[in-house]
């Protein structure tokens, strides 16, 4: 067996934040060498390159929000561009057949850092949270592409950034947020000055001391009508759950149970998505891994009833979902997915059970056999207290022909607020990959402070830095 060089595993190239609009696939990828935006058929072709090579762009992880969204009605593609690496990204545009951007809104945002929020390709808008360079504020913005005027929305040294937008874009939900889990809701009405308090407790109003329970509103849904807000919450449920909050009449959040999933293991809501009619995303982070769902809402009765598996069995199983993206007109998914063993891959999934799969792309490792590398498997334990610990244990694969017990590495992931994940498409599992092919055993603990577990799992750590947290690693050892 030849050598395994980390050259052949670092040689796996990006394929991220699919677009399926009409019969062209939009994503970015670092064919280049750099992250950069590319098309291509969906029914195949070679991916045409649609900026000039000199600029490049941002990882979707790091931008906070989206790096493009296209606008076919308008023949344009809006795309989140900074000056050579300074992070201070602007919109601009290009055509949808690529060329030379140029500054959107007459460069209107040029002071600020802009992150694009939501994007509404059917209504030609898109919303986007500007964080000035000179003072600590933030402004939310409603953009009309077609007309390229902005229309503030509100202004907050705390975020101030758009969540649920209704379906006439008359209503908005801005959030503010302090620390981890303290969100205050606001709501933006058309035409009506100012932000209206929909939920929480202002830093201005409270007393010193004062305990405010934590409710981490987020991924707000309009539902028809304006009659609810359908959102994610802490409020009912550490590991998160739905909660919807009457407003009309206004009311008190209420929780939303949900029925129908199929996981198992330890982990949290961490996605909701409006589809169509009364059908819903939601998305679930269990153990490192994506499962995600289509369900029904019934208003009513405040249930969810999830009934369709779209990500976490077949090939879409133990990875993790860099994105998904719903195409409304053509009912069908584009997504990014990738695996420990695996680098990112781009789907397509249509047909009215969702088994119409379709891969098109084939990434590999470079010169290493599928068969050589570690999918990993659970190894969570429990801690000094009791408290579970999730863990994965990277095994070198069988087919390498090594016998008996193995040397481990014991691998901390940092933040420590962050999260180890099956995810190729992340530094760390090359380097991992690269381990076990060489003999070791690779342990891969998400102690006390992790995301991904639930938000009092993760405060674990707010005040007490290397405290529970290291017993966790040396309840690991022991």
């Amino acid at each position: 067996m030849p050598t395994p060089r980390i050259e052949s595993l670092l040689s796996a190239r990006l394929f991220l934040a699919p677009q399926l609009v009409g019969d062209r696939l939009f994503f970015l990828s670092n064919l280049s060498g750099q992250l950069s935006l590319y098309a291509m058929d969906a029914a195949g072709s070679v991916p045409e390159p649609l900026l000039p090579p000199d600029i490049a762009l941002q990882n979707p992880d790091l931008i906070g929000g989206y790096v493009f969204y296209v606008f076919p009605q308008l023949d344009q593609i809006l795309v989140m561009i900074d000056q050579d690496g300074d992070e201070n990204y602007q919109p601009m545009l290009i055509p949808l057949a690529g060329g030379l951007p140029v500054p959107a809104f007459d460069g209107a945002l040029a002071a600020a850092r802009s992150h694009c929020v939501h994007g509404y390709p059917a209504d030609n808008r898109a919303y986007f949270v500007a964080e000035s360079r000179q003072t600590q504020q933030y402004t939310a913005y409603q953009a009309h592409l077609d007309t390229g005027t902005l229309v503030e929305m509100g202004a907050s040294p705390w975020g101030s950034f758009v969540d649920a937008v209704n379906a006439g874009h008359t209503r908005a939900t801005l959030t503010d947020g302090y620390v981890v889990g303290d969100n205050v809701v606001y709501e933006w009405q058309a035409g009506v000055p100012g932000r209206r308090l929909l939920y929480g407790t202002p830093l201005e109003d409270r007393a010193p001391g004062q305990d405010v329970p934590l409710n981490n509103i987020f991924a707000g849904q309009y539902t028809p009508q304006d009659r609810g807000l359908l959102c994610i919450t802490a409020l009912f449920a550490d590991t998160f759950g739905l909660g919807y909050i009457p407003l009309t009449p206004a009311g008190e959040p209420v929780p939303v149970t949900i029925a129908g999933t199929r996981h198992h293991g330890g982990g949290e809501l961490v996605s909701l998505e409006h589809l169509r009619d009364d059908r819903y995303l939601v998305g679930y982070n269990i153990d490192g891994v994506s499962w995600l769902y289509e369900g029904r809402f019934d208003e009513a009765a405040r249930a969810m009833q999830l009934d369709q598996v779209i990500c976490g069995t077949g090939r879409l199983a133990n990875g993790v979902l860099e994105a998904v993206y719903y195409d409304k007109p053509g009912d069908r998914y584009a997504l990014a997915f990738s695996t420990a063993t695996s680098p990112t891959q781009l789907y397509t999934i249509a047909g009215p059970t969702r088994q119409e799969i379709v891969a098109h792309t084939r990434e590999r490792v470079l010169g290493i056999p599928d068969s050589w590398l570690a999918p990993g498997e659970d190894a969570s334990f429990t801690s000094f207290d009791g408290l579970r610990i999730s863990a994965r244990l990277y095994r070198p694969a069988p087919a390498l022909g090594y016998d008996g017990r193995r040397p481990i590495i014991y691998y901390i992931h940092g933040g420590p607020q962050g999260q180890e994940r099956p995810n190729f498409a992340w530094f760390s599992m090359p380097l991992i990959q690269f381990l076990t092919l060489n003999g070791f055993a690779v342990f891969v603990p998400n102690v006390r402070g992790s995301t991904g577990y639930g938000l009092q799992y993760t405060k674990q750590v707010d005040h007490d830095w290397g405290g529970q947290d290291r017993l966790d690693h040396v309840q690991a050892l022991a």
